[in-house]
């Protein structure tokens, strides 16, 4: 049972990665600019102009390298500690940390003016940016570990995600989106049919007693659900567009559908990827895809880590 746990954490990892990178070439293109699906690739074809040139393809992004900090710190602390973590933030933004080459290529404007106020002596619980227009998928694309790594009840979980959001993107909409996400992996790597559902009834059931997320879960987060996904920035459009690409039977074609999306590919990628991680695992993933990850050698050291926990040992 240990084992096939960490299997699935495992893909989830390896997944999250590998989607966020095969979608940076396209990042910022919308649909209609894009390849036809068959030719979305992780090297994109001859004559795509592709985004952040500089970059060799095969790169994970911010998204990727901000999972990899909260991972480090789950591994390293055994539990949720915010002010590690946003050490662990400030050291990737200052340094490149976790990223693929030590150098960090993008950085979204509400997660820099959030590192800038931690940096200046903000307390990880002041330095979230809570108005209705910040609500960008910053605190979102990171917050798979959690459901992977962190133990206990579900109540537990829902209020780490709002904590591990919060820092960067604190209004209670990208909390929910947060929150949502993290229940519906676990319901994945718990094997439940149906994990989207069954993650949404559980969401609605434990936030009787907070009538504000209740209100964004219902009023705003799910209704979203009847619109045509857009790949977009946006918390909960970007939210949507994962799980409408995991709708997908393969782990490559739920990457390929979310980079068609177009728009934020990395991060709809990146969404879709760690779910898709978990349903099919590291094998599932194409193998030149995992071949052509750069900086694989800072996931194998992650996963060794991971690897001796009490929990897998």
């Amino acid at each position: 049972m240990k084992r096939k746990l960490l299997a699935k954490i495992e893909g989830g990892l390896w997944g999250l990665l590998v989607g966020d990178a095969v979608g940076v070439p396209y990042e910022f293109h919308p649909a209609r600019e894009l390849p036809p699906r068959e030719q979305i690739d992780m090297f994109p074809p001859p004559g795509f102009s592709r985004s952040y040139a500089h970059v060799p393809c095969g790169t994970w992004s911010d998204d990727g390298a901000q999972a990899l900090c909260l991972t480090e710190s789950l591994i390293e602390r055994r539990e949720w500690d915010p002010y590690n973590f946003s050490r662990k933030l400030l050291a990737w933004a200052s340094r490149g940390y976790l990223a693929a080459d030590g150098k960090v290529f993008d950085i979204g404007i509400q997660t820099g003016e959030a590192l800038r106020r931690l940096s200046a002596g903000a307390t990880p619980y002041e330095s979230g940016l809570a108005g209705e227009r910040n609500n960008g998928n910053g605190g979102l694309m990171r917050s798979l570990p959690l459901a992977l790594l962190l133990e206990g009840s579900d109540a537990r979980l829902v209020a780490v995600a709002h904590e591990q959001c919060a820092i960067t993107h604190a209004h209670p909409r990208s909390q929910v989106c947060c929150a949502l996400y993290c229940l519906w992996a676990r319901r994945e790597l718990d094997g439940v049919d149906g994990a989207w559902e069954r993650a949404t009834a559980d969401l609605e059931a434990l936030y009787a007693n907070s009538p504000v997320h209740l209100r964004e879960l219902r009023e705003v987060v799910l209704p979203t659900a009847e619109q045509t996904p857009g790949g977009t920035g946006y918390v909960v459009d970007a939210l949507h567009s994962a799980r409408a690409a995991c709708a997908e039977t393969s782990y490559r074609n739920v990457v390929i559908a979310a980079v068609a999306l177009g728009n934020d590919t990395d991060t709809t990628a990146c969404l879709a990827g760690g779910i898709a991680g978990i349903r099919f695992g590291r094998t599932g993933i194409p193998p030149e895809w995992r071949e052509n990850l750069r900086g694989r050698h800072i996931l194998d050291e992650v996963l060794v880590r991971l690897r001796k926990l009490p929990t897998f040992a």
